[in-house]
C-alpha cells in the first residue's frame, strides 16, 4: 500500500452553486463556464501522480471523472468539518501523509503537490497559502482536528490564524508558494489562467459589459 494519500475536493458542476462570489460581477453562466475549466485542471493535474487518491464530491459522485479512483461525497456541516473527517477516514485506513487540495487552482501543478508530500517529511503539517490570506493545500502526518475547528472560513486571516494557534502550541509547519484561487473577479483578472485564456477574456468581457 502506497502510504501517501492526495485528497481532493470539488463541487459538483452546478449552475448557480459555484464561485458564486466571481458570479455576483460575471453571472451564473460565467461562473460556470470559469469553474469548468478550472475543474479540468484539477483533473489532468491530479490524474497521473504516484499517490493514492480519494475525490470528495460537494454533493454526489461522478463516476466518469477520475476513472478507477475512490470518489465519495463530502460529510460534515462546514468546510472545516468536511475536511477533518476526510483526513479522519484516511488515517483511520493507514495512509501517514495527507495532502488535500481544492479545485478552484489554475496554477496548480505536480510538482507543487510532490513537493507538499516531500515538506511533510520534516514537518507535521504543510500549507499552500492563497493570495487571499487562505490556503489551497493542507498536508498532515497525524491528525489534528484543531485546524479544522473554529476557524474563519473564507476569511483573509484564516491561514494567519491558524499558524498563530500552531506557533503557540510548539507545532511545525511548513510553507510551500503562494498561489491564487479564483473566488473573485479581481482573482480572475489579475491570473495567468485568465491572460493565456482569449476563449475566457472574451467570454468575461462580454458578460460584463452588457
Amino acid at each position: 500500500m502506497n502510504k501517501e494519500l492526495l485528497i481532493v475536493f470539488v463541487k459538483n458542476i452546478k449552475l448557480g452553486k459555484v464561485k458564486t462570489r466571481l458570479a455576483k460581477t460575471i453571472g451564473d453562466q460565467g461562473a460556470f463556464e470559469i469553474y469548468k475549466e478550472l475543474f479540468k485542471i484539477t483533473e489532468r493535474i491530479t490524474t497521473n501522480l504516484p499517490v493514492e487518491k480519494r475525490i470528495y464530491f460537494s454533493d454526489v459522485v461522478i463516476d466518469y471523472k477520475w476513472p478507477n479512483t475512490y470518489k465519495t461525497v463530502q460529510q460534515g456541516s462546514d468546510l472545516g468539518e468536511r475536511m477533518k473527517n476526510a483526513f479522519l477516514e484516511g488515517f483511520a485506513d493507514g495512509y501517514e501523509k495527507i495532502v488535500l487540495i481544492g479545485s478552484d487552482l489554475p496554477e496548480i501543478s505536480e510538482e507543487i503537490i510532490s513537493e507538499g508530500f516531500k515538506k511533510l517529511a520534516q514537518s507535521e503539517l504543510v500549507f499552500g497559502p492563497a493570495d487571499d490570506g487562505g490556503y489551497y493545500l493542507i498536508g498532515q502526518t497525524k491528525i489534528n482536528t484543531g485546524v479544522f475547528e473554529n476557524k474563519p472560513w473564507s476569511q483573509s486571516h484564516l491561514l494567519e490564524t491558524t499558524l498563530e494557534e500552531l506557533t503557540t502550541n510548539n507545532l511545525k509547519f511548513s510553507l510551500l508558494q503562494s498561489l491564487n484561487d479564483i473566488d473573485t473577479f479581481e482573482d480572475l483578472i489579475a491570473s495567468d489562467f485568465y491572460k493565456r485564456n482569449p476563449h475566457i477574456q472574451k467570454m468575461t468581457k462580454q458578460i460584463v459589459n452588457q
